[in-house]
């Protein structure tokens, strides 16, 4: 079954609306953006059509030639300072030379909302956004407010929902495998990581009861596929016009008992949580 992942998107996205509304405080969103590659300016289109949606000023500094470490420092240092700005977000990958943690050492705590720090109080939003997913899974296939993710409340829940089960992620990229994977180990949910260096991949996805996938080829086929089993990805590649995940649908869907679709699946509740991080930061502000 298709997990409906902008219906669910769609749902929660006016209830974040309200909130917004609610906190009467004017949230801002800097977002950094290195170069002009097509797929990044795409993904912050969508995050600044969101922010409009949502009621959110979404301040763009794009610099198209990359700076040199310094300069760039003193930018990120810049806007962290300034009273107006609620949270900042560093557009990734960057080029070599600027890739490196040390970056997220120039913004506070409190407005770091993609949890790259290791002291972060904020969950990434693709780690939330994937935790939504298996509570629509296993948590009654419903469309309701309780699809926000609570982590005072959804921990020992989602604990236990996973304790039996055998969960698989592939990839460890900065954008996809790694805060899922930081997720899943703050959540206690135990899982198996799989590279291009794993010795034998097949034999662990067979297996699994949960497959996440964060590579952006495709990698999974049908014979990998435990019939029951849940796919989740989060990878994109493109096949000439089209936008496709780690798997085909069509061979897959015979077999697993959900599977989140590309696109659709989980990228739009991935930027509804930046949002939901970003209200959560101003909270914390005041």
């Amino acid at each position: 079954m298709e997990i409906p992942g902008k219906a669910i998107a769609s749902f929660l996205e006016r209830r974040l609306k309200k909130e917004i509304k609610k906190s009467r405080k004017k949230l801002r969103l800097t977002t950094f953006l290195i170069g002009e590659s097509k797929d990044q300016l795409s993904f912050v289109k969508i995050k600044a059509k969101t922010a409009k949606s949502l009621g959110v000023e979404f301040d763009l500094v794009h610099m198209k030639s990359v700076p040199s470490f310094e300069d760039f420092m003193h930018r990120l240092k810049d806007k962290a300072t300034d009273k107006k700005t609620t949270g900042i977000i560093i557009q990734q990958p960057l080029p070599a030379q600027l890739s490196t943690a040390s970056l997220y050492d120039y913004l506070p705590n409190e407005k770091e909302i993609e949890g790259h720090k290791k002291k972060t109080p904020f969950l990434p939003p693709i780690g939330l956004a994937m935790l939504t997913l298996f509570k629509y899974v296993y948590m009654g296939q419903k469309i309701n407010d309780k699809l926000f993710v609570n982590l005072k409340k959804d921990r020992l829940i989602i604990k236990n929902v996973f304790k039996n089960k055998r969960v698989v992620l592939f990839g460890r990229g900065l954008t996809g495998g790694e805060p899922i994977g930081k997720t899943l180990s703050h959540m206690k949910i135990n899982y198996i990581g799989i590279n291009s260096q794993t010795p034998d991949p097949h034999i662990y996805c067979q297996e699994a009861d949960v497959i996440i996938t964060a590579v952006g080829k495709k990698i999974i086929t049908l014979n990998m596929v435990k019939p029951g089993a849940v796919l989740i990805n989060v990878g994109i590649r493109h096949e000439k016009t089209k936008v496709k995940g780690d798997y085909e649908e069509k061979e897959i869907k015979s077999l697993a008992s959900f599977y989140s679709p590309t696109p659709g699946g989980i990228g739009p509740l991935d930027v509804l949580y930046l949002y939901k991080n970003l209200l959560d930061a101003a909270r914390l502000q005041r």
